[in-house]
């Protein structure tokens, strides 16, 4: 039985009901800490606002082949869009695994907690597509992800909505895939950016390329049972959420480069043993 069954929980790491479920092993005490370069790009002063590209022109930065000029930094855009850059080197890594990853951990807290054991503390989906006969693509995209997580010292509660990248024009070779997804409150009906992750292979495994655009809001249709359930758990929103600043963005690119660092060095593992698993 997995443990996100009290739905109405959140916290930091492991309790005991937890550790009896049969990937805990994979549960680390701490997130292993960032690559060099995120860590040398956090220590470092924000972008040049005009050196950072336009969110029209992701599907051409987030191309099958070659690099852009920033694949690792921080900054804000003239027209105050936040922009975060994130290059992970995932040795023994492939696409496949992480498109099974993404539908196979958010519909349980305790799989969600794997990935960054200091930050996530709740997870849940909108539709369990776990034991459909589908793609593994197809369990995520179309579908919500509900988590609860600190992105430095901020708990943010949001409602990740996963599109469907070749319609927003992506090209996307069999052994690559990129995971696209629209940004909001779990609790307001608003949208607060995009995400892009791009895996790619590479000589030895995969790299993941991560783009995230801030502070280009909307709205979206509200989900009550969702929001009561969020506001159960304690509300994080405050209107100052609306308006994220470069602390947001610097905090950002730390939390992607401990976390897609930290499951990459065991989601070979993890998906050799549950990929047959529901």
């Amino acid at each position: 039985m997995l443990s996100n069954r009290t739905r109405g929980v959140r916290y930091v790491g492991y309790r005991d009901a937890d550790r009896a479920l049969p990937f805990a092993k994979y549960m680390a005490a701490h997130t292993d800490p960032a690559p060099a370069p995120v860590r040398r790009a956090f220590d470092s002063p924000p972008l040049a606002p005009l050196s950072i590209p336009d969110f029209a022109n992701i599907t051409r930065d987030l191309r099958p082949a070659g690099y852009s000029t920033i694949e690792t930094g921080y900054g804000r855009r003239p027209d105050g869009v936040l922009f975060v850059a994130v290059r992970t080197e995932m040795p023994r890594v492939t696409a496949a695994m992480w498109d099974w990853w993404f539908g196979w951990h958010s519909v349980c807290s305790a799989r969600y907690k794997l990935w960054h054991p200091d930050a996530h503390e709740y997870a849940s989906v909108r539709d369990d597509r776990t034991t459909a006969a589908i793609p593994d693509r197809q369990k995520y995209v179309g579908n919500t992800s509900y988590v609860d997580e600190l992105v430095g010292p901020k708990l943010q509660q949001l409602g990740i909505d996963f599109r469907d990248p070749r319609r927003q024009g992506f090209t996307i070779p069999s052994d690559q895939t990129i995971v696209f997804g629209r940004v909001g409150s779990s609790i307001a009906p608003i949208d607060l950016g995009w995400l892009a992750h791009q895996v790619r292979p590479v000589p030895g495994g995969a790299e993941m390329r991560s783009r995230f655009y801030l502070n280009m809001r909307g709205l979206h249709r509200p989900d009550l049972r969702q929001a009561a359930r969020a506001m159960r758990r304690g509300a994080s929103v405050d209107p100052t959420d609306l308006f994220l600043g470069l602390d947001v963005a610097r905090d950002l690119l730390m939390h992607c480069g401990q976390e897609m660092n930290h499951l990459a060095g065991f989601l070979p593992e993890l998906h050799r043993e549950f990929a047959a698993r529901p």
